[in-house]
């Protein structure tokens, strides 16, 4: 029976991740500073053990490396409020905690499974975003490119230790959403813009809307993870992992208000009311998935309203 290590496994991401594992028979490592809120429907479960502990502490990660055979490490600072207010956290959490987990996968020869992101490319015009194009990012004044920067040179250390000859995958994920998405408010533009809509307060749209977005359903992301895990193909390969289906952040909101009979007017507003002057945004976000398709035969199948519906759900409840 393969064990497997999550690192953030009680994240949003991480918890869908230790679940699938677990319903595919694996014994399930989940290590989290976090609480384990979003995996109590998996705590009855004699193959999942829920470890508190940091992605930076050395002794821990030393212990739960060796005993397992495959290690997902999806711990990580996220959120744009984060980066803006607290780059230094994001920087020594992204980093550190990579070239540890790298390090220690390497040492125990254990397969290393890297949750990286789109805000890899940063501000590319270059669109769709292909993996092996060029990344262009803002000035390191702005503290939103700190979490980019933190991602990439994740992405530089588990590629130094493949060429040492550590299995390796690496995941750029776009914009993945479900039921369990952080807290209403925070976070990420799905969960903020829900928070007001089922609050009743008008939803503030930055700048003019017309910044572009592709939104992958957790499910979908889940599958493509475990897929490319278990591929020999993947291995030292960055994928993509996303819809490639491109949505504006106005008819996002429009589309959110349809799916789930909200009232609230959407008001447009400027980004630095919204996140201050150490923000500098993205106009387009496209991701080119056909290595995706090519090595795992696979592509994000659930259409946005049904996702959107399934999260308000959730949420309502």
């Amino acid at each position: 029976m393969k064990k497997a290590l999550v690192t953030g496994g009680t994240g949003f991401l991480g918890s869908y991740l230790c679940e699938e594992l677990l319903k595919r028979g694996q014994e399930v490592y989940a290590l989290d500073i976090a609480s384990p809120s979003k995996v109590e429907h998996l705590t009855g479960n004699k193959k999942f053990h829920y470890v508190q502990g940091s992605v930076l502490d050395r002794d821990i990660i030393d212990s739960l490396i060796n005993r397992c055979d495959i290690v997902y490490h999806f711990g990580a600072m996220v959120g744009v409020h984060l980066y803006v207010m607290d780059p230094l956290s994001v920087l020594e959490v992204n980093i550190q905690g990579t070239r540890l987990i790298a390090e220690r996968a390497f040492k125990y020869g254990k397969k290393l499974c890297f949750a990286s992101t789109s805000e890899v490319y940063g501000k590319s015009a270059d669109i769709p975003y292909r993996e092996d194009g060029d990344r262009v990012l803002g000035s390191t004044k702005i503290d939103r490119w700190c979490y980019s920067t933190s991602k990439a040179a994740g992405e530089h250390y588990v590629f130094a230790y493949h060429k040492l000859g550590l299995p390796v995958v690496v995941y750029r994920f776009f914009n993945v959403y479900g039921p369990r998405l952080d807290k209403l408010g925070a976070g990420r533009v799905i969960t903020i813009f829900l928070e007001q809509f089922l609050t009743g307060k008008p939803v503030t749209v930055a700048d003019d809307g017309r910044q572009t977005r592709c939104f992958t359903y957790v499910d979908d992301a889940v599958n493509a993870v475990i897929s490319a895990a278990d591929s020999k193909k993947a291995e030292g390969e960055i994928l993509n992992i996303g819809s490639n289906k491109e949505i504006t952040i106005l008819e996002l909101a429009e589309t959110m208000k349809k799916v789930g009979g909200f009232s609230s007017p959407i008001d447009l507003i400027p980004y630095k009311k919204v996140y201050g002057k150490s923000y500098e945004d993205v106009r387009r976000r496209v991701p080119d998935v056909s290595k995706a398709r090519k090595l795992l035969g696979w592509e994000a199948t659930t259409p946005l309203d049904e996702g959107l519906k399934r999260t308000m759900e959730h949420f309502r409840k």
